[in-house]
């Protein structure tokens, strides 16, 4: 393969399951349409998009689990960054982590550290603020954003130790709201949530897969201390929560509502999280339909075909799209390449933090 070639242009990845300790995955089947599903709930409920981020799991399923491979062959995406950093990255950072995911149950009650908590703890310069977009829902599908009520870490920590005889202890603590497919949530770190059942979302963080969970249970699934704490102990851990967002003031606190940036008879965009909302990533919504384009203006990025087919254009270069399909936009392909369809699509960007 001519990888000098390849990092010029939209750069595909072969299929990245990640397992979980929850189960999910059912609409991806109709989502990706692509023969690797059955329909079927299992354990590996999320797509890994164009990713460098290993996970954390508690056991292992390959080499580097989390990180995607070029379509094709057998290099792995981070290696592929490190190889070729002038023309897949520039001057630039890609430093978001984009992933499909799929709930077929309540996932614990969950919070993720803030930068100078990651800094302090994991040696790392990234929390993970996250965003979803909800593309898909099953009958009675929540989201949880916050406590219900006030609550202290005192508190919490003596029902954490409850739910292991009290499975659905915790449960009750969250504010949940109905998920409607379109919905845009912003999480930033700090805030205590959770992804109920039935939840096809598609979420754009910091690329780490650093989540604290103080809840003995995922469903059937009995979550080690390990897993909770990710190492550390349980006092430390417990300071990751923001304890003074709850009740009506955490949902406010976590919806985003997209604005309009063009709007004409045959392409529109809207603009989903903006640097104003996080300076950790941003996401667009790109409708195209009639006959209608977009140019590829900023890269590093990652663009995902959520609806209808389309087209990706550049000199030399085309190559057919549909629903579920997504790619890497590299630094040198930068306002070179074109999305055009003749019937409808919608694409997703997601772009990386703020660039100084």
């Amino acid at each position: 393969m001519d990888f000098s070639k390849l990092v010029r242009e939209p750069i595909f990845f072969e299929r990245n399951r990640v397992y979980r300790i929850y189960k999910g995955g059912m609409p991806y089947k109709k989502l990706f349409n692509d023969g690797y599903d059955d329909g079927s709930d299992n354990m590996f409920p999320e797509e890994w998009v164009a990713s460098k981020v290993k996970a954390i799991n508690p056991k292992y399923f390959g080499e580097r689990d989390g990180v995607s491979k070029v379509k094709g062959t057998n290099v792995f995406f981070d290696d592929l960054l490190k190889d070729y950093p002038s023309e897949l990255l520039g001057h630039r950072k890609y430093d978001c982590l984009v992933k499909f995911l799929d709930s077929a149950v309540r996932l614990p009650f969950q919070v993720h550290p803030t930068k100078d908590f990651s800094r302090q703890h994991f040696n790392s310069e990234y929390g993970k603020t996250e965003a979803w977009l909800v593309v898909a829902t099953r009958p009675g599908a929540k989201l949880y954003f916050g406590f219900k009520d006030k609550i202290t870490k005192e508190q919490l920590s003596e029902l954490e130790e409850r739910s292991e005889t009290e499975k659905d202890i915790m449960g009750n603590l969250l504010a949940g709201v109905e998920a409607n497919v379109g919905d845009i949530w912003l999480i930033k770190a700090g805030l205590i949530h959770a992804i109920g059942a039935g939840c096809t979302i598609i979420e754009v963080q910091e690329p780490t897969d650093f989540t604290i969970q103080p809840e003995r249970w995922c469903n059937d699934y009995h979550i080690s201390y390990e897993e909770e704490y990710i190492g550390l102990d349980k006092e430390t851990a417990l300071n990751a929560i923001n304890y003074d967002i709850y009740g009506d003031a955490a949902k406010a606190y976590a919806k985003v509502t997209p604005t309009v940036a063009i709007d004409t008879p045959t392409y529109k965009k809207e603009v989903m999280i903006s640097y104003e909302d996080t300076p950790c990533f941003a996401e667009n919504r790109h409708t195209i339909m009639n006959g209608g384009s977009f140019t590829m203006d900023f890269a590093p990025s990652v663009y995902i075909c959520l609806e209808g087919n389309a087209v990706v254009t550049g000199e030399g270069y085309r190559r057919e799209i549909k629903t579920g399909d997504y790619f890497y936009l590299p630094y040198a392909a930068e306002g070179k390449f074109t999305v055009s369809t003749e019937t409808k699509a919608v694409i997703i960007d997601c772009l990386p933090s703020k660039q100084d």
